[in-house]
């Protein structure tokens, strides 16, 4: 690979600044690229520019398969770049930018520095801070960073009362994961401990932080993650925040506060106010504190201010709280024990804030704010020497988290009983399932550096880089020439049916981006899902009916979100998928505990349903944007599932419609894995392990399964194999033929396009295209071919597709045909959930506040979306 590949900021036009770097992942064409030493990247006019790139994953022949990229901080952003692998001419990735500085990191026994140029971090390797000092060209701007969480032993009902503990996080573990030229990062690791317990006290809230340096770089991003792990029915998070300190030394009139309202407005005040006296300082004196200059020299303002400065009164406390999506509040105070005064309010703060004076300052910007209610920005003490900022994750203010579950059983004891249950609300309870410990949540955070206090629109874009942070990607036309995640084309409109099939597919998108929006799908453990089904009578969707609540990734809505993007190159498609992978990837799966690795099924709570699976779990949602991104966290996330076939061993996901659960009796040498989204799963998760790390164990588990499932007599249609955990083989001597409507609708028809392309082994390629050719196949030709007839065939319009591969793999036109018969009229007789017509979706697309919408599933549009996607990409010819 010699030609240059055009690299586009996401958003379709340069920002004016990047202040903290920027980072993308791209892939490359098999056997393209053998290393990242050979890449680099040049601007829109050809010069060469810093940059640093490391391996994402490799191809089996060990050629690059994807690559993270990091440039540097710069007051210039180009339109575009360009990427170069040639290692006979391109300079190699990853030395000294050329101009600027470089980020180093020096390391000391006891802590660590990181200097980019602009500014500089101390991090100690274990205690109470995150960071001990932020300083900006050597003077100080924040120090003694903590993350900081109140306990609540109750929620009071009626005239009760409840107590608080305060926490303060410990950092236990700090790992240098990037060391520069280009890009450093962080890793800390820690948990809340009890303040004032003389080390004594509890222990909770497990924790990891990364924060990311880039040369030439005024701010800082910060990655938080934690984990719940507390009893959720006596404990009660009522607040958690990250707290910086902040020097002052400038006159009270000479220090600022900056917070960040809707719509780009900004409160604009000092600590001491020179504005609206009853005697006027000064045009001057006025002006330069407005605009956040140093006022002229005291003795030169009318004195009848001058002399009387002590009788104005210091405003030290302020405080923003955003406690839905819909409504923030804004005041202050002088200092504690006295009354707040109000300032104003509006509708969704952009989650900024900064406390600077003429020698400097420290912004805040937090992505997500308001979409992840309830959250605040807090400034105490900026009368006196120092003061504290607080960004709030979870407001103090707020009701108290709550995790407990939202029902008492209704008595549902046995698995008849619960399977009665789940017939009429469609919820799979068990008793003690219901249980959140071991969720997590990620939030990212924007640091920033001041020198002195910026204008009031530096800080407006400062605000708008931290909320919405650019991004540089590929094309969906070099993405799709790379070669990776299967089976997808870019968007077509060439013909009036591709255009008429396009429209559609931005139809559903749109509608639930609206349906987001309207139904305020926010808030700390909501933002990032949608809901499962609609209901026609109420006009609301079921939130509070069973397992029709969250969706949490039922049916794949995250694989329909990232190839329309993959296709479109659509910004707002993408943040909505991050969002769902942040969401689905975090508050949906068990990070620690005895379920850690597994997912909850759909249901009220995230956490509610007692089906815990590998289905909702699987790197087959994740790895898009962990390659798309380069994104450490996620990196966690998949690295977490590695050895996630052990589950099988602690929990049987079939346990209670297994017909010999009597007998059954999971062990090392004989684990029941459905060959459908059991063994789907676990081939995402090897898949991504051997690409990322190369790792033999994971390697030779879904080669081996692989070879397993071509040797069964019935392939795919088995249904379920005998795992030997000890040696990851399946036993290849059953023969039974058993279909599910739910096998192939969580990530294994696009992880089975994968390996088919990946490896060459024709007898599991065979078992695959046998599966795909008969599942829609009509009886007789399923009898002919394996004696029976096929039971349990619902989602026709979804499985379409699994035709359509089978047409491609086999150049079958009749076979294509088919596809595009059973897309069309499958959505009429779907036996699963509501019927997703065609005929739904005609233009002009007007839907009323009362009927909006258009299918009664959020999975069965899912599964019609990536049916049109796969289609498209496999049959496409034969709609023309």
């Amino acid at each position: 690979m010699t030609d240059n590949v055009l690299i586009r900021w996401i958003d379709g036009q340069a920002p004016t600044e990047i202040s903290g770097g920027t980072t993308w992942g791209m892939p490359f064409p098999r056997g393209s690229v053998q290393g990242t030493e050979a890449l680099a990247v040049t601007d829109a006019a050809g010069t060469p520019v810093p940059s640093q790139a490391w391996p994402l994953a490799t191809w089996p022949d060990g050629s690059l398969k994807w690559a993270g990229v990091a440039l540097p901080a710069t007051g210039s952003p180009s339109d575009t770049y360009n990427v170069t692998a040639d290692a006979g001419t391109a300079s190699a990735a990853g030395q000294p930018p050329s101009h600027g500085s470089s980020v180093t990191v020096t390391e000391s026994a006891d802590a660590l520095t990181i200097d980019t140029g602009a500014l500089q971090m101390v991090i100690d390797r274990v205690g109470p801070s995150l960071f001990r000092s932020l300083s900006r060209h050597g003077e100080p701007v924040a120090r003694d960073a903590r993350l900081v969480s109140f306990l609540q032993d109750g929620v009071p009902e009626g005239a009760g009362t409840a107590s608080r503990d305060a926490f303060t996080g410990e950092v236990t573990a700090v790992v240098l994961e990037q060391s520069g030229p280009v890009r450093a990062v962080v890793r800390l690791e820690g948990r809340h401990r009890q303040d004032g317990a003389g080390g004594k006290g509890r222990s909770w809230l497990p924790f990891v932080v990364r924060f990311y340096f880039y040369a030439n770089a005024r701010s800082v991003r910060m990655v938080h993650s934690f984990i719940w792990d507390g009893d959720a029915g006596r404990d009660f998070l009522a607040g958690l925040g990250v707290r910086f300190t902040v020097p002052l030394e400038a006159e009270l009139h000479n220090r600022h506060i900056r917070i960040a309202g809707a719509d780009g407005g900004f409160l604009t005040e000092a600590v001491r106010g020179l504005t609206g006296l009853r005697r006027d300082p000064g045009a001057d004196v006025r002006g330069a504190q407005v605009a956040g200059r140093t006022t002229p020299p005291a003795e030169t303002w009318n004195p009848e201010v001058s002399r009387r400065l002590h009788l104005i009164p210091a405003w030290g406390d302020y405080t923003l709280s955003q406690l839905s999506a819909d409504g923030f509040e804004l005041r202050k105070r002088t200092a504690a024990g006295h009354g707040w005064v109000g300032i104003s309010g509006g509708t969704r703060a952009a989650g900024f804030c900064s406390l600077s004076d003429t020698r400097g300052g420290l912004g805040v910007g937090i992505k997500d704010f308001w979409q992840s209610h309830p959250g605040q920005l807090d400034i105490r003490g900026a009368a006196g020497s120092e003061a504290s900022l607080t960004a709030w994750l979870f407001s103090p203010e707020a009701q108290p988290m709550d995790l407990r579950f939202y029902h008492d059983g209704m008595g549902q004891e046995t698995f008849g009983e619960q399977l009665e249950g789940l017939e009429i609300t469609y919820e799979d309870y068990e008793p003690g399932f219901g249980n959140p410990t071991g969720i997590a949540r990620t939030h990212e955070l924007t640091l920033f550096a001041y020198e002195a206090t910026p204008s009031t629109e530096s800080l407006a874009a400062d605000a708008a880089a931290a909320s919405t942070p650019a991004l540089l990607q590929a094309t969906p036309e070099y993405l799709h020439s790379a070669g990776i995640f299967g089976d997808w084309s870019p968007v077509d409109r060439s013909t009036p049916a591709r255009a008429r099939l396009e429209d559609r597919l931005d139809f559903l998108f749109d509608f639930y981006a609206g349906q987001v929006e309207q139904r305020r799908w926010y808030g700390f453990w909501n933002f990032g899902d949608v809901m499962h089904t609609y209901d026609l009578d109420r006009h609301v969707w079921r939130y509070d009916v069973g397992g029709y609540a969250w969706d949490n990734s039922e049916l794949s809505p995250d694989l329909w979100l990232w190839y329309s993007y993959l296709r479109s190159g659509r910004a707002d498609i993408f943040r909505f998928a991050e969002a769902m992978t942040r969401h689905t990837g975090e508050v949906d799966v068990y990070h620690l505990g005895p379920w850690k690795g597994l997912g909850s099924r759909h249901n009220v709570q995230h956490w509610g349903c007692s089906a815990k699976q590998l289905r909702i779990s699987t790197p087959a949602y994740r790895r898009f944007y962990y390659y798309l991104t380069a994104d450490e966290r996620t990196g966690d996330l998949l690295s977490e599932l590695v050895d996630s076939d052990q589950n099988f061993l602690g929990l049987d996901p079939v346990r209670k419609v297994r017909p010999d659960a009597a007998t059954y009796r999971p062990n090392r040498g004989a684990l029941g894995v459905g060959l459908g989204t059991d063994w789907g799963s676990l081939a995402a998760t090897w898949l991504t392990d051997w690409e990322r790390t190369g790792n033999p164990r994971s390697r030779d588990r879904l080669l081996g399964t692989m070879a397993d499932i071509g040797a069964l007599k019935y392939g795919f249609l088995t249904g379920e194999a005998l795992y030997d955990l000890d040696r990851g083989r399946f036993d290849t001597g059953r023969e039974q033929i058993s279909v599910s409507h739910l096998s192939a609708v969580f990530g294994l028809v696009e992880i089975c396009s994968e390996l088919v392309d990946l490896v060459d082994d024709p007898a599991f390629e065979r078992a695959w295209l046998q599966y795909c050719r008969l599942f829609l196949a009509s009886k007789e030709e399923q009898v002919e071919a394996v004696g029976q007839a096929l039971e349990g065939i619902y989602l026709t319009q979804a499985h379409s597709r699994l035709t359509a591969y089978a047409a491609a793999r086999l150049q079958d036109a009749g076979l294509a045909a088919q596809a595009w018969e059973h897309f069309a009229g499958g959505g009429e007789h779907l036996n699963h959930g509501a019927a997703f017509s065609l005929r739904k979706m005609e233009p002009p697309f007007v839907l009323l506040p009362v009927d909006e919408a258009p299918t009664v599933s959020t999975n069965d549009a899912a599964q019609f979306g990536l049916a049109v996607i796969q289609n498209l990409a496999l049959a496409g010819r034969h709609l023309d």
